[in-house]
């Protein structure tokens, strides 16, 4: 079986486990404040080029998104967030969970525009209603779609204009910025946003996410609210080895562009045998529209998602690839379509 299952299902990139293993006799110190972490964090804080912001070194994206939503909203507030979002449709109520509503808008794309954000805030008007103070967006999104340079300036206007916390979820970051039609670089996105992550778990590390915190007011007792919903590791130096390595030189950059140009390889084989795609594809996430008798077929031979049903004859399925990938997969979808397409 070949998978497209997620771009989590292998362990971590060699050189990952290299340093984890010459390390591993080391004595560090516990909690993210060993060499390794600060190391990390320096070389993070060189690509956005903020000696300011803070990082911290959160095991899973679920935790990274509770944490901050939670900490930055006070008791009588909400997030708004684009109804396909994660944090409203893949983390078992989390946020809401911590008392805190997310009020979602409809999307064709995953994006969030002004225009959204807008009408959410004139929806609640007054005290009767949950007061909205963030603004959720993800790059890439759950359509694996991506944010421009233009569309992320204008949310940050709308949301600077109107008091809000622009909070970006990064999970997968790394294939966002190294798509072929991205204009944005990290350091674009720590100036627009108030605070941000940088996935790991997704892009050839065995765990763990970035928090960047870029909004001083943000920043206070940020550690005691990690330690407090149990996300503190004490062998937090298994993360910040993770990102080390992987931001020391371009690693991180070059698995999310493999993860990519293994995608646009599929999606081109999907183009040459004239399905249509639920969305434009972008990223290291494919939504090709199949029918459903050809997945009976190709479901003994890939594993994959099913993400919606279009009617009782065609379905929308995710197909997503990762940092190991390899041509062997590709290769044998191609040929699947090949015998199955052109008989």
């Amino acid at each position: 079986m070949y998978s497209f299952m997620n771009d989590y299902s292998e362990g971590a990139h060699p050189r990952i486990l290299e340093l984890l293993s010459s390390s591993n006799f080391e004595k560090n110190a516990g909690y993210g404040l060993d060499i390794h972490s600060n190391r990390a964090k320096e070389y993070i804080k060189r690509l956005i080029d903020r000696n300011d912001a803070d990082i911290h070194f959160i095991p899973g994206g679920t935790q990274t998104n509770l944490i901050a939503i939670s900490s930055f909203l006070r008791p009588h507030q909400c997030v708004i967030a684009a109804d396909t979002a994660h944090i409203n449709v893949h983390e078992t109520g989390a946020i809401e969970a911590t008392g805190h509503k997310v009020f979602i808008l409809p999307t064709s794309d995953g994006k969030l525009t002004p225009l959204d954000i807008k009408k959410a805030l004139v929806i609640h008007t007054d005290e009767h209603m949950v007061q909205p103070k963030m603004v959720y967006i993800s790059n890439t999104t759950e359509l694996g779609t991506i944010y421009t340079k233009e569309e992320l300036t204008d949310i940050s206007k709308t949301c600077r204009e109107n008091g809000l916390i622009l909070y970006l979820d990064g999970a997968r970051l790394g294939s966002a910025l190294t798509c072929s039609t991205n204009d944005l670089n990290l350091k674009d996105i720590a100036n627009l946003v108030d605070v941000f992550y940088i996935g790991g778990t997704k892009n050839g590390a065995l765990l763990g996410e970035a928090l960047v915190i870029v909004k001083e007011e943000l920043k206070e007792d940020f550690r005691f609210l990690i330690k407090q919903r149990g996300a503190m590791m004490a062998k937090g130096f298994v993360m910040g080895i993770q990102f080390e390595v992987l931001f020391k030189d371009n690693l991180f950059f070059e698995l999310a562009k493999h993860a990519n140009e293994m995608a646009e390889q599929l999606a081109e084989v999907i183009t040459k045998h004239g399905f249509d795609f639920y969305v434009e594809h972008a990223s290291n996430q494919v939504f090709p529209i199949f029918p459903n008798d050809l997945l009976a077929k190709m479901e003994k031979e890939f594993v994959y998602l099913v993400q919606y049903k279009i009617d009782e004859y065609n379905s929308v399925v995710r197909f997503v690839t990762s940092w190991a990938t390899d041509h062997e997969s590709i290769d044998a979808f191609k040929a699947f379509l090949e015998k199955n397409c052109n008989q």
